[in-house]
């Protein structure tokens, strides 16, 4: 996982509330778990509709979706995250998340930011009107920057940690393995002892 600090790119301006995961890649797509091979089964479903926001060429190359509320609802499927991923996405801006999407979003590096709907409303219209304009997701100042959009957003302090180190849970463990190796050899001794009765 790379570091998160400071994401500026372009967004996507995605009008529709309480996207499931199966939404964001049906279950037909997922047969076997590969983080590989996601990029064309993102909102499958929705992409043979021409005028569909992520078939649109003004809007290729955006790094963060703006999304209805409720977003990544549903089931705990791990490749909602790496679709998104895989077809550029590194936040999404919402109302409100899935609380399994936001965990396993967060595991994956990808920021989750909340913010209020006027918001969101507010940064459909300026992407729309300019799919150019800078859109900012400050994992640093807990900030979402648009225009004249200047919007907190919060997040959990464990995983705002992560991302700004480029850790996942395993790798932060890790930093810590001198003391849990000299904890098990403290502990060691104190651990009970099974004693084998031979037979008489």
């Amino acid at each position: 996982m790379k570091p998160f600090t400071t994401l500026t790119g372009t967004g996507m301006p995605l009008r529709r509330s309480n996207i499931d995961t199966d939404q964001i890649i049906p279950a037909r797509y997922v047969p076997y778990f590969s983080w590989h091979g996601h990029t064309n089964a993102l909102f499958a479903d929705w992409r043979d509709d021409p005028s569909f926001v992520l078939n649109l060429p003004q809007y290729q190359g955006a790094t963060v979706l703006v999304a209805g509320t409720d977003f990544g609802t549903g089931s705990s499927r791990e490749s909602a995250v790496w679709a998104l991923q895989r077809a550029g996405f590194a936040a999404v801006i919402a109302p409100r998340f899935g609380d399994i999407f936001t965990g396993n979003a967060l595991m994956r590096g990808v920021v989750t930011a909340t913010v209020p709907e006027e918001v969101v409303e507010r940064l459909w219209q300026l992407i729309e009107e300019d799919p150019f304009t800078p859109l900012s997701v400050d994992v640093q100042q807990l900030e979402v920057r648009c225009a004249d959009v200047t919007q907190p957003f919060a997040l959990d302090p464990g995983a705002r940690r992560r991302l700004l180190s480029g850790r996942d849970a395993v790798a932060e463990t890790l930093t810590y393995a001198s003391d849990i190796e000299d904890f098990e050899r403290r502990r060691r001794p104190l651990l009970p002892v099974t004693h084998v009765r031979r037979a008489q």
